[in-house]
């Protein structure tokens, strides 16, 4: 391929006033001497044009009309004006060959005049004069001398043609022939007349005058004639005796470009590189044949180097540039940079072959490598469209149902299967269907992932069919259909690995779950007995056969589940030693119970269950008769658990004790705590009744009644009425009843809004609400729950409420709600729950230092679920991100990457990406990109926003044809993104601005 350059360099054309030999002018008057007039001569003559011009103006005002001593005073007073720059110049001339018409000194004032702008650069001006000579009044040398400074005057105000007929007069002119034919040939090159131009100017070449600018335009008159060769000679030649820079620049580039369409690269590159360009800024074309030279030599880094300063390039040159730039990134391994040159090369239609050739190039590496613009099946399926009867289509068809499960486009490949159906996709899509179920599982969306998982479930191949068993297993146990789930678990064979080896006991949850308690303990057995690597899992297991055991009251075989995990000193030892406490009590052994349920306080400190465990101890010793001991426990456990749900009970049971022991006053201290502090609970109405029996015992019935009538909750007269009211609705609620519990508890409120039993009609009342999805209205209920004095019911009231808080996206009452719940939770999974949200809540609410200290609460709890663990860790990483402690955050994001999927893989990968440029290590953090664009490009965000990042990489590692080429990508492709754009455009244009200083083919931008 061969491009010529066509130059637009004009030499300066030199001002050349030749003046023939003076002629003497005699003047001959016929009037008497005037001594004004001739005085006026001499000082015209001597140049003291002012003076003159005086004695002129008096002596033709002082000599009569048509004489001739007054036409040539008029004359003289018209070239003082002239040679003054007198603003009545013009006009003086005028008046003068209009007063005088027949003047012998007509045609010189016309000429003089015109000399006198010529000699003064004034080309215009000049002829303007020149014009209005009268050339047939001119001896030969007169006319001569007009030819050549009118040729010049019409040259330099670009009238070429008139310009060329006056050289052409004087051309073999022994005054002017040399300067004619100069400048004769000078038009020719201008006009593109290259034969006529170089016949001239090559008459020149001995001429010392005109020798060096002559050879030049011989010079570029051979490259552009395509004479390479000549070109080459006659360059070399000038350049030994050119002393001008930009002369010799631009000779370099002519014989540069020469030797490179003679194909002899090696030679031209010196030449190319001496070229300086135009104010110190190269063209697109210039950076072409460089680098086009360089990639012929293969040496492919300095090719790069050059084809990459190619920017905003929309010609033939540009597209074979960006093919050829994307051919060197391929010899190099560099695959992504590749894949953007033959992009931009696809886009172009200048050369047809180079364009089809760009498409196969960039769809094959969108496979290969990932692409940031668009889905890899997307630009497969164009490429199709675009060259369906390609060799290459086989394959990339091929690679089209490929690239959807490589990128994990589960959904548009059973799209692309169904809308092309043949027995091969058919079969392919009941495969692919496990993954896109997989995939919706995965996303917590459990119950959209069942019909995909059935799908598979009817696939040819054995380990699909039986992995989708699996899973329809676990997704019915998590909507609640065990039954389903055991069939499905049924189904499944154990002899795929490492996959199934929890099989058993997720059976054994699922028999659990159904109260099938025997066979729920052989499955636990069963996987306890594989000695799977989970401590964890295992511990699970044991308390849970020990639950199962406990459950079908095989008290010492429950013990014997329940001890392994205490011994071992595993996950859930706790609530092991608690429940051996207890089958020891149902075996009537009521010393072991409280044994062990005093270990529970002695050896397990931060353990949640100490107050339950308090609790039945001092019931047990109550049962055995040891009143003492018993009131003892239950001091320790309203002292150390103040908050405990436990504390109405305790002060019933307390009271209860005195009364046994006739001790009536403590005993109605107690009742009446209890009516104080937990109104409207089952044990204040229980309470109200033992102080009641009390007061009979006592004799005080006055004392009673006075008292009963500031206890707003009870009404005598309407008690029965109230609990038959409750009771009504109570036993719908128990029934499943829904819609009339609902019925029933609103009419209950309505009748009783005091009522006995007002807290647990308000309970029961929301949780009938929620289960129908009427949250909005259940709330105000938990709310007044939550309001009252701690109960039975607070814990999962604040839970309840603080839920709908977070669906709602009201973090403001979620927080506070949380807080609460935090505190007074006696359930691990609440504290979880309540830490855990908060520091979402935090993060959302943009206070990232509570929402870290919260996420770090999470963290330090052993037994917290790894979902939430992982959440904690994002939280942290993203906070400290917010806050610029650019150390922590990666030290959270690599965490948080181990074994992040999905989603949070890609916006891992992209911090990594950032910090990585921020450490100045481009090429890791392109690396970190190119992960990201291969295996997670459907996450559009942060591909996109991490090829930002990319852009920043390229520009620093010297490459602004790809930082350019990726901006004005995500610029125009991705508007879904303000946040992104606005990034984008702004480096854009830094780079632009910077580049547009040593690039002419670049604007710089606003």
């Amino acid at each position: 391929m061969r491009f010529n350059c066509f130059r637009k360099k004009v030499f300066f054309l030199p001002l050349l006033v030749i003046t023939g030999k003076g002629i003497a002018q005699k003047t001959a008057l016929n009037v008497s001497n005037s001594s004004d007039y001739y005085k006026a001569i001499e000082l015209y003559n001597n140049k003291a044009y002012a003076p003159a011009q005086k004695l002129f103006i008096a002596t033709s005002e002082e000599t009569p009309s048509n004489t001739t001593l007054k036409g040539n005073a008029d004359y003289y007073d018209a070239m003082c004006a002239i040679k003054l720059g007198q603003e009545d110049a013009n006009e003086k001339v005028l008046s003068f060959v209009a007063n005088h018409p027949y003047h012998n000194k007509k045609e010189n004032a016309f000429l003089k005049v015109g000399n006198y702008y010529f000699a003064n650069r004034k080309a215009s001006h000049a002829l303007r004069w020149y014009q209005k000579v009268n050339e047939k009044l001119l001896n030969q040398q007169e006319k001569d001398e007009l030819n050549y400074k009118m040729g010049y005057c019409l040259l330099v105000s670009n009238y070429l043609k008139d310009s060329k007929e006056r050289f052409k007069r004087l051309l073999g002119n022994p005054v002017y022939g040399n300067d004619a034919r100069y400048y004769y040939g000078y038009i020719a090159y201008k006009q593109e007349n290259f034969g006529e131009a170089e016949d001239n100017l090559s008459q020149l070449a001995d001429d010392a005058t005109y020798q060096s600018k002559a050879n030049y335009y011989i010079l570029d008159i051979s490259f552009k004639a395509g004479r390479f060769d000549k070109s080459v000679q006659i360059g070399e030649k000038l350049l030994e005796s050119s002393k001008d820079k930009n002369e010799r620049s631009q000779i370099s580039k002519i014989i540069g470009e020469s030797y490179f369409n003679l194909k002899e690269y090696e030679k031209a590159i010196p030449y190319l590189k001496k070229y300086k360009g135009k104010g110190g800024r190269w063209t697109n074309t210039d950076y072409y044949y460089l680098g086009y030279a360089y990639y012929k030599q293969k040496d492919y880094e300095s090719a790069i180097n050059n084809f990459n300063k190619i920017i905003g390039g929309t010609n033939k040159v540009a597209q074979n540039a960006y093919y050829h730039l994307g051919e060197c990134y391929l010899e190099l391994d560099k695959k992504v940079e590749a894949l953007n040159a033959f992009k931009n090369a696809s886009e172009m239609d200048f050369d047809s072959q180079i364009t089809e050739s760009s498409w196969l190039n960039y769809a094959k590496l969108s496979y290969d490598q990932g692409n940031p613009y668009k889905s890899v099946p997307e630009v497969l399926k164009e490429y199709l469209d675009k060259y369906p009867l390609s060799p290459e289509t086989a394959s990339i068809k091929e690679l089209l149902i490929t690239s959807y499960l490589h990128q994990q486009d589960y959904v548009g490949a059973l799209e692309y299967l169904n809308a092309n159906k043949t027995p091969e996709n058919e079969k392919l899509a009941n495969e692919v269907s496990l993954y896109r179920g997989i995939q919706l599982f995965n996303e917590q969306k459990v119950a959209e992932s069942g019909p995909y998982f059935f799908n598979a479930t009817k696939a040819e191949n054995p380990k699909t069919v039986n992995k989708a068993n699996y899973w329809m297993a676990e997704t019915s146990y998590l909507t609640g259909d065990y039954k389903n789930a055991l069939t499905y678990f049924s189904l499944v064979s154990e002899n795929e690995g490492t996959e199934f080896d929890q099989l058993d006991y997720n059976i054994a949850y699922t028999f659990f779950k159904l109260k099938k308690y025997s066979e729920a303990a052989k499955y636990f057995k069963s996987f306890l007995n594989k000695n799977v690597d989970d401590t964890d899992l295992n511990d699970d297991a044991s308390n849970r056969l020990g639950d199962s055991y406990y459950a079908s009251k095989d008290y010492t075989k429950a013990i014997e589940a329940y001890n392994k995990v205490i011994e071992e000193g595993g996950t859930g030892a706790d609530y092991a030693q608690y429940q051996t406490g207890m089958s020891y009590g149902f075996l009537g052994k009521s010393d072991d119970k409280i044994k062990n349920l005093q270990k529970i306080g002695n050896q397990f400190e931060n353990s949640q269950l100490k107050d339950d465990a308090l609790y039945q101890a001092a019931n047990t010793f109550t049962s055995k008769g040891d009143g003492k001991s018993a009131q003892a426990t239950y001091d320790r456990l309203l002292k150390k658990h103040p908050k405990s749900s436990y504390i109405p009970n305790v002060l019933l049971r307390q009271g209860l004790l005195y009364y046994n022991s006739n001790n009536n006053n403590k005993a109605l201290e107690k009742y009446k705590t209890v009516v104080s502090k937990f109104p409207n609970s089952p044990e204040a109405r229980q309470a109200v009744t033992n102080v009641k029996n009390v007061y009979i015992d006592l004799g005080k019935v006055d004392e009673y009644a006075d008292w009963v009538k500031n206890v707003k909750f009870v009404n005598v007269s309407n008690a029965e009425l109230d609990d038959a009211t409750f009771q009504s609705a109570e036993n719908k609620f128990l029934d499943n009843n829904t819609e009339r519990a609902i019925a029933g508890f609103s009419d209950y409120l309505q009748r009783f809004p005091n009522g006995l039993n007002t807290l647990k009609a308000n309970f029961y009342l929301a949780q009938s609400l929620s289960k129908v999805g009427k949250n909005d209205v259940a709330a105000p209920h938990y709310k007044y729950v939550t309001e009252q004095p701690k109960n039975e019911y607070t814990e999962e009231s604040l839970a309840k409420l603080a839920q709908f808080y977070l669906d709602n996206d009201n973090w403001k009452s979620g927080i506070a709600t949380l807080h609460i719940l935090e505190k007074e939770a006696n359930y691990p999974q609440n504290i979880v729950f309540a830490q855990s949200n908060l520091m979402k809540g935090y993060y959302e609410s943009e206070e990232y230092a509570n929402a870290i200290k919260y996420a770090e609460k999470v963290l330090e709890n052993p037994k917290v679920d790894k979902k939430v663990s992982e959440d904690a860790n994002i939280i942290i990483a993203r906070s400290s991100f917010k806050t610029n402690d650019y150390e922590m955050a990666r030290e959270f994001f690599h965490e948080v990457g181990q074994n992040a999927t999905g989603k949070l893989k890609a916006e891992c990968l992209y911090y990594n990406a950032f910090f990585l440029n921020d450490e100045k290590a481009y090429e890791d953090s392109n690396q970190a990109v190119q992960n990201l664009i291969a295996n997670y490009s459907n996450y559009k965000y942060w591909g996109v926003k991490s090829y930002v990042i990319m852009a920043k990489n390229y520009y620093a590692l010297k490459d602004a044809y790809q930082a350019t080429y990726i901006l004005e990508n995500i610029v125009k492709n991705f508007k879904q993104f303000p946040d992104v754009i606005e990034e984008a455009q702004n480096e854009l244009n830094t780079i632009k601005n910077k580049e547009a200083k040593t690039n002419e083919s670049v604007t710089k931008q606003n």
